[in-house]
């Protein structure tokens, strides 16, 4: 019985992404593992699933903790998650420091006017990070980059973890 159940775990969690490769957000919220279980393929076999129906109702559920917004400036869905960002600026001066980062960020803007751009400030630092990416590597790519075409920002770039925007 605990075979079973940890069996029917793991289906469970790794289905979601066998399944929904290719299908929109959607798809994903009306499709369930039930749903594809249900479909008959030629030639194979039937698979027969008895749980509490509660079980089922429960699977493909969106839960309150989901991470799933909409841009309201583009009408734009994205997943927020833990990510990477090229820090490009950092400054502590009162007076000069949001003036530098939106300096900076114009500058960075006017190279790559697709490239995400966070200006935020943190007492007592004003701060501007750039892209949103899942991983480190393709932050460290984007920050070469721009350490060729901004030599004189390349002393202060770096890679933070940041919670990051991915488009859905």
């Amino acid at each position: 019985m605990k075979r079973l159940i940890l069996l029917f775990s793991l289906f469970v969690w790794v289905s979601p992404a066998v399944f929904s490769q290719t299908e929109t957000v959607e798809e994903i919220t009306t499709s369930t593992i039930f749903d594809e279980l249900d479909k008959p393929e030629l030639g194979k076999g039937t698979i027969e699933v008895f749980q509490d129906p509660a079980i089922r109702n429960m699977v493909g559920k969106r839960l309150s903790g989901d991470n799933i917004e909409k841009d309201k400036e583009n009408d734009q869905m994205y997943l927020k998650m833990p990510g990477f960002r090229a820090q490009v600026f950092t400054g502590n001066n009162q007076r000069k420091s949001k003036e530098e980062a939106i300096r900076k960020e114009q500058m960075i803007k006017e190279l790559y006017p697709d490239l995400p751009t966070y200006i935020n400030y943190m007492a007592p630092f004003w701060r501007l990070r750039v892209g949103d990416f899942r991983s480190r590597e393709e932050a460290y790519s984007l920050m070469r980059e721009l350490k060729e075409a901004f030599p004189d920002f390349a002393k202060e770039m770096y890679i933070v973890k940041d919670e990051v925007k991915i488009p859905l």
